[in-house]
């Protein structure tokens, strides 16, 4: 059964035993409804499937954002927009919270709003698991649907914890009359983390390998596992927080990630672009869990509309960006000897760089970029024919049915490998091997080429060899080479989808966000204006319009210099965001919150710097 097909019928009667106004002061679930709601397995199950559109959302639905690529993860040194630059938060909110079982998330921290109801959810589950339904399961059952309660509320803390640090940790179903309980202060990062570590290593245990297609089993926990403990891991150790727990995380995510990998179940074989671009993933060799769409349905998004080459996105790929590509010899472009490697028009970067380039861009300019470079990653080839043309149905408005990809293989490797590489250059683990690099790094730049990729030129990457690690200039003083190599390929595997901004804020590498720091997050890639979009040379333009070329000049366009207007793109008006502080790192309670708490007679602390 695929769960798209039945969770939205299934939702009304799954929120009959969670949802309410307020989570401090929803009235008590009936006995009744226990006594009819939690008959047998099928009961548990209908009620789990309310996480699925909530936990792994894909592309969303309708004109949706929160947790969608291009759309939603705007927010990060990748990206550039017209004008000041999208600001971080400078003040305490009046109100951050909320008790609803919608997404209310923060962009500008990839992640939730200060609520519990689907922590409550949770315990909800398990609760009622314990008290009402154990007696009709059988053991497994019963161990696998437990399993698949604490992984969820797993889940939840691990995001709440992303984004506020320390949070009030609750492991039952708590009495609306305990209100020494409900209003309890924040919990310790590293104490919460722990009891997610334990739900993890218990899921992981219990949970069944296979329950049917799309449906939760040890291998996407496994997955999601890698993802929170190398983010917790990472976090911890590179602010300084608590190494035990680092190494202790870190080893759980290689724990982890290695269930996936050692299951045989997936692979490379198929290329990179099927991935973003396919009506049906079923059965796609990298796609360990992804997302239905289905118009007959009335289930349909619109990220592939915003990657055709027509929607204006308002943030778009910049030049810092667009150096971080490797090119396909496995050098940095400063060292590369691939001919035209050190030119950055869009037509040589296609034919020179990692073909996960090609995969991701248009290959020429188009002015619905801010910077020139349009992403049509989420767009399959034949989405961008239509460019002037009326889009059909899959690839226009919001009523694109190309199915989400929610958690790959290729994301599973990459946490493998950089827990590893962590764990051996600051914990004294074993050192990675070229082995581990095969199985990782160059499994992934081995995935096939399609046709048209090779018809433009397109030729794989070369191996990373750990004898001959690429010497980047660019490269910051304190991260190691190979570790260096390893966030790159994140960042060309992940461009556009949830990584970057969470990736930065663990390796306390937010600074990257100060676009002051280098000049080429505020330009685009080398044009030729007058041959390559000859539609900006307008009378209306005069004086916007300007080109920088490599000694720093900048050529401005006055009506009349068309044939001078060749070099690097400077974005329309780009400026800096407002300076920031590290308290970034972290969301400040809002006020009401803190307020609320008062009232109550407790206290709420703040957020440290806030």
């Amino acid at each position: 059964m695929n769960f798209s097909k039945y969770l939205y019928s299934l939702l009304a009667c799954t929120l009959l035993l969670s949802c309410g106004k307020d989570v401090l002061d929803r009235p008590p679930l009936t006995n009744y409804l226990d006594d009819q709601y939690w008959r047998n397995e099928d009961d548990v199950r209908m009620y789990a499937n309310s996480y699925y559109p909530y936990y792994f959302s894909g592309y969303n639905t309708g004109f949706g954002v929160d947790y969608s690529p291009v759309r939603g993860y705007t927010f990060s040194d990748d990206l550039t927009g017209k004008n000041a630059q999208t600001s971080f938060e400078s003040s305490i909110p009046a109100s951050r919270g909320s008790s609803s079982e919608t997404a209310a998330w923060m962009s500008s921290y990839a992640g939730p709003t200060w609520n519990f109801a689907w922590v409550r959810k949770s315990n909800i589950l398990l609760d009622r698991l314990d008290n009402v339904v154990k007696p009709k399961l059988s053991d497994e059952a019963y161990k696998h649907w437990t399993a698949v309660g604490r992984f969820f509320r797993g889940f939840e803390y691990s995001r709440l914890v992303s984004v506020f640090g320390d949070v009030p940790y609750f492991d039952k179903l708590v009495d609306y009359s305990d209100l020494q309980t409900l209003y309890k202060d924040r919990d310790n990062r590293g104490v919460v983390m722990d009891k997610v570590y334990d739900d993890f290593k218990y899921a992981l245990a219990n949970m069944r390998d296979n329950d049917g297609t799309q449906y939760m089993n040890k291998y996407i926990a496994a997955a999601f596992i890698s993802r929170f403990m190398l983010f917790e891991g990472t976090f911890q150790h590179y602010h300084g927080l608590d190494a035990a727990r680092a190494k202790k995380y870190l080893e759980f995510a290689v724990e982890a990630s290695e269930i996936v990998m050692n299951s045989n179940k997936y692979n490379f074989s198929k290329d990179f672009k099927s991935i973003f671009s396919s009506d049906d993933l079923a059965g796609h060799p990298e796609v360990i869990l992804y997302r239905k769409y289905d118009a007959a349905l009335n289930i349909t998004h619109a990220i592939g509309s915003y990657s055709n080459g027509t929607e204006v996105v308002g943030v778009d790929p910049n030049l810092v960006l667009i150096k971080s590509f490797i090119a396909n010899d496995g050098n940095v472009w400063q060292n590369s000897t691939v001919t035209n490697a050190k030119s950055f028009a869009i037509a040589d970067l296609v034919k020179t760089r990692d073909p996960r380039f090609e995969a991701s861009f248009i290959d020429k300019p188009l002015a619905a970029s801010a910077t020139l470079l349009y992403g049509y990653k989420f767009a399959s080839r034949e989405a961008i024919t239509y460019i002037n043309k009326t889009y059909p149905p899959a690839w226009g408005s919001n009523t694109n049915t190309s199915d989400a990809p929610i958690i790959r293989l290729a994301e599973v490797v990459l946490n493998w490998i950089e827990a590893k590489a962590v764990l051996a250059q600051y914990f004294g683990s074993a050192a990675v091997s070229q082995t581990d690099l095969n199985k990782s790094i160059n499994a992934i730049r081995n995935r096939p080429l399609d046709g048209d990729a090779i018809s433009k030129g397109v030729q794989k990457t070369a191996p990373l060899q750990l004898a001959a690690i690429p010497n980047d200039p660019a490269r910051d003083a304190d991260v190691p080479a190979l570790i260096w190599e390893i966030r790159r390929e994140r960042r060309m595997e992940f461009v556009f989808e949830h990584t970057r901004l969470l990736d930065l804020k663990r390796w306390k590498k937010l600074s990257y966000m100060n676009f002051s720091s280098n000049p080429d997050y505020l330009l685009g890639p080398w044009v030729n204006v007058q041959a390559e979009i000859p539609s900006y040379l307008t009378t209306a333009n005069k004086g916007k319009i300007r080109v920088k070329k490599d000694d720093g000049t900048i050529v401005t366009w006055d009506g009349t210099n068309a044939s001078a207007m060749v070099g690097f793109w400077m974005v329309e008006s780009a400026a800096n965001r407002n300076a920031f502080t590290d308290r970034v790192y972290l969301s400040p309670v809002g006020q009401s919150q803190i307020v609320q708490y008062k009232e109550k007679g407790f206290n709420l602390t703040q957020t440290t710097g806030w």
